[in-house]
């Protein structure tokens, strides 16, 4: 099975038979331009269109959370605190309008986030309940013992990209999700733009978001540390040398002292 947007195309071929097809697909297979793709089977097909839900129940609830703000910020309801906790609850339980019409629609519209909350917990669920019976659970396992990485974000990961072992080197993965910088170079002119973005924009996002919690100290909760006792195939060395590793991500750098690197001398 071959990617039908990746296969070579001359721009002034403007016939197209199953003859003509066939004969071009076979010289290019033999010469070695055809990108071969991973054919998911019936289950983990299953579980992307779950894990896919769950994404779309997160937007909905978004959406929802949105429009109530939008509604108390055109009847000049400011909350200056955190949003989306208790206190928040009691303080739009305790909201009191002119107009009963407004009343009826904040209800309405808390109707509306509690009900994508439970969509989306309802799905979440769902998620680990069907987590053990799936091929890639132990994969689902083993990224569980890293950082930023939790059950829904591992198995939403996993079901996104499949096999990992089909990505020979990380630079093929990194390419294949768009996290890799564009270029246009020629010649002795060489430059380098923005990400690409290409491929999966879901696994793109959870990697991104991933990342950002080596921006935090080093500590390891409670949490996570019980999944790393629980994974068997990670020993107790190994994940110290591993935390030891990415230990020094979230130091922050020191910072350059007056007159440094003013005569053009060595730069680290």
């Amino acid at each position: 099975m071959v990617a039908p947007s990746l296969i070579p195309k001359r721009a002034g071929d403007r016939v197209k038979t199953d003859r003509r097809d066939a004969a071009s697909l076979a010289r290019l297979h033999r010469a070695g331009e055809l990108t071969a793709v991973w054919v998911p089977d019936a289950g983990h097909e299953a579980m992307r269109d779950l894990v896919r839900a769950r994404l779309d129940a997160v937007r909905a609830l978004r959406r929802a959370r949105q429009q109530l703000s939008g509604f108390l910020l055109r009847q000049g309801c400011h909350y200056g605190r955190p949003a989306w906790t208790k206190l928040h609850r009691r303080w739009l339980a305790g909201l009191r309008f002119e107009q009963a019409v407004h009343h009826i629609v904040l209800e309405d519209h808390i109707a509306a986030v509690e009900a994508a909350e439970a969509r989306r917990d309802r799905l979440t669920a769902q998620i680990e309940a069907m987590l053990p019976d799936w091929t890639l659970a132990p994969v689902v396992a083993a990224l569980q013992t890293m950082r930023g990485m939790a059950l829904v974000n591992a198995a939403t990961l996993v079901a996104e990209l499949g096999d990992l072992s089909r990505f020979a080197n990380p630079r093929q993965l990194m390419a294949y999700l768009g996290l890799v910088p564009s270029e246009h170079s020629s010649g002795a002119s060489v430059k380098r733009g923005g990400l690409t973005k290409a491929g999966n924009s879901a696994a793109r996002r959870l990697l991104i978001e991933a990342a950002w919690t080596y921006c935090f100290p080093a500590r390891v909760c409670r949490e996570l540390r019980l999944r790393q006792e629980a994974h068997p195939a990670d020993p107790r060395d190994r994940l110290e040398s591993a935390a030891a590793a990415v230990r020094p991500l979230s130091q922050p750098r020191p910072r350059r002292q007056t007159g440094q690197y003013r005569h053009g001398g060595d730069r680290p």
